[in-house]
Formats: structure tokens, sequence, C-alpha cells
């Protein structure tokens, strides 16, 4: 076995090994690099930070926002049923005030009489226009419609079949939606 006055030798710490020699680290490279690269994350990540913090707050604030407006429909809606009908009694309390002065009357003529009935007649469909209450009243011979025509039966008459032979009772639309179908006779073949 041969023996080098070199193996025996200390090592020198200045001095770079062969593991140092194949191995190199990054902090040997740039040891400055990483330092300056630590130091730009940090502030990227606490730039980062705080754009979550405005947009976490951003979605509590929309959050909050879109729960207020949740609450004042809810009021609304509850509002308007609970009023909704208000414009329509107010236009009705002058037709019970003209049938309570009718039968306040004890001595009246049948013509007069007939004149308050008529009178509190128009101010019914007064407040029934006002209130977009329109009546359904079909004419013999029209054609039926089911969405505004409740039949009862189906009669022979001198209508063409499937047309309105006779009213019994007349219906009522409000704003475009049926209240209540006419109740209608509907022509069948003779």
């Amino acid at each position: 076995m041969s023996t080098h006055a070199d193996d025996n030798k200390p090592l020198d710490p200045q001095e770079p090994t062969m593991a140092q020699h194949d191995e190199p680290t990054e902090a040997t490279e740039n040891p400055e690099g990483l330092v300056e690269d630590a130091g730009a994350l940090a502030v990227e990540l606490a730039q980062a930070q705080e754009k979550i913090a405005s947009y976490h707050d951003q979605l509590l604030r929309a959050k909050a926002e879109v729960e207020n407006i949740r609450r004042r429909a809810e009021d609304d809606v509850s509002k308007a049923r609970k009023f909704g009908i208000e414009s329509f009694a107010e236009s009705l309390i002058p037709v019970r005030d003209s049938l309570e002065a009718a039968l306040a009357q004890t001595d009246q003529s049948l013509d007069t009489w007939k004149e308050g009935v008529e009178t509190t007649l128009r101010q019914l469909v007064k407040a029934f226009e006002w209130n977009h209450l329109k009546e359904v009243a079909p004419e013999p011979g029209e054609k039926f419609d089911p969405h505004l025509h409740q039949a009862i039966s189906a009669v022979p008459s001198d209508h063409p079949e499937g047309t309105i032979a006779q009213v019994l009772q007349k219906g009522y639309t409000i704003s475009e939606r049926v209240l209540r179908p006419a109740l209608v006779m509907v022509s069948a073949a003779k």
C-alpha cells in the first residue's frame, strides 16, 4: 500500500475539496441575490395580503348591501300587500256612503230610489275603472275563450257551435288577470 504525505495533511478551509467542486450551492454562488429575492418576496407577499384584505372587505360590503336590498324588497312587498288595496278601498267608500244614504231615506219615491241606485252604480263603475277592474261580459255569438269564460253547459242554439249562447254571470279581470271568469252556456250543434 502506498502512502502519500498529502493524505495525512490537515484540510485547509480556504482550499476547495473535490466534493465542493462537484456540488456548488446557491449560497456560495449568489448569497446577496438570495437576500434580495427574499426581500422582494416579502414585499410581494405583503402586497398580496393587502389585496386579499381589500377584496375581503369589498366582499363583505357587497354582501351587506345585497342583504339590505333583500330586506328593503321584502318590506316593499309586505307594504304593497298591506296597502295595495288602499286605493281600491278609498274608491269604494263613496259607494258605501251612497248606499247608506239611500237606506236612510224612509219616504222616497220609486223614481228617486232608482236614481239613487243608478248614481251609486256609476260611482262603483268609476271605482272599478280607476283600479283597472274590467267586466267580462261576452255577447251571445262571440267565440268561447276558456281563459275568460267558464262553460256551464252546451245547449242547442241559433249561434255557431263553440260560441257563447247565453251569459249567466259576468266575469271580471284586474290588470289583464282574471278574477272571475264569466259563466256562460256554449252553443252546441242542433
